[in-house]
């Protein structure tokens, strides 16, 4: 199935981009109408993180950016995490098929290979500093992209997530942060503790006894023993989307 482009892109900044031509070369720019004028430039040439920020089924890239899907998990925009980003990092935000993340012959995997090619090729990011998240739907879609482009993703946040978008691959470590409501009806969280195993395993990290949350509180359990640069963080209990969990844990990496 065709799928056409459809996405929106937060920059962090504009970025200008200018590449000095050797003698005897002719620059990009030669037979083209100048854009640039007589006024004052400022110029940024460090490369980003890009987070790509996947919807819920039924959301859409729209209601990310503006922060419209107030069921747990969608009410910020870009899922809270552009206003602590502190211009450090470029969103991307995907439109789905039939508003969700099917994936059905990986075609959702095909589409995040072409974003991300898309964007490197007409903004400075880091490739090494690649992120994912998402709320349920999304959560899995980025729970399908660790499995299978553990090398094209850096960290993910899989939020109330389960594996509703496939796992192709799945055997090599991602550093994986997971968070799941224990009184979530539609997708239970034994489900995302499912999807938080395998990256338990992934990453070499020692397996603990499940700690049981009570009385509205959440816990957080920071495994121990994993292989160096893939840690694996969860928590859960009757808590709502954190960004400040998501960033902290995505900005240990540089």
């Amino acid at each position: 199935m065709d799928r056409r482009p459809n996405f929106l892109v937060a920059l962090a900044l504009l970025v200008l981009s200018c590449v000095g031509a050797v003698k005897g070369e002719s620059s990009a720019g030669c037979g083209k109408t100048p854009t640039i004028t007589g006024k004052q430039y400022s110029m940024t040439n460090r490369p980003y993180r890009l987070v790509f920020t996947w919807h819920q089924l039924g959301g859409s890239a729209q209601k990310i950016v503006d922060g419209k899907d107030t069921s747990r998990g969608g009410a910020l925009p870009y899922y809270g995490l552009n206003a602590i980003a502190n211009n450090s990092a470029i969103f991307v935000v995907p439109q789905g098929l039939n508003a969700g993340w099917g994936n059905q012959g990986g075609e959702d995997v095909t589409f995040f290979d072409q974003l991300a090619k898309t964007v490197a090729a007409d903004v400075c990011v880091d490739t090494r500093l690649r992120f994912s998240t998402g709320f349920s739907y999304g959560g899995a879609m980025s729970y399908a992209l660790a499995c299978a482009r553990p090398k094209d993703i850096r960290a993910v946040a899989v939020i109330s997530g389960s594996q509703l978008s496939g796992c192709t691959g799945g055997n090599d470590p991602v550093a994986y942060y997971g968070q799941h409501g224990t009184s979530d009806s539609v997708l239970n969280v034994s489900r995302g503790r499912q999807l938080r195993d395998r990256f338990v395993r992934n990453n070499g990290c020692t397996a603990v006894s499940e700690t049981q949350p009570s009385g509205g509180r959440s816990v957080k359990t920071v495994y121990q023993g994993c292989n160096p640069g893939y840690p694996v963080t969860w928590k859960d209990g009757s808590v709502i989307f954190a960004p400040k969990n998501t960033w902290d844990f995505f900005t240990q990496f540089s």
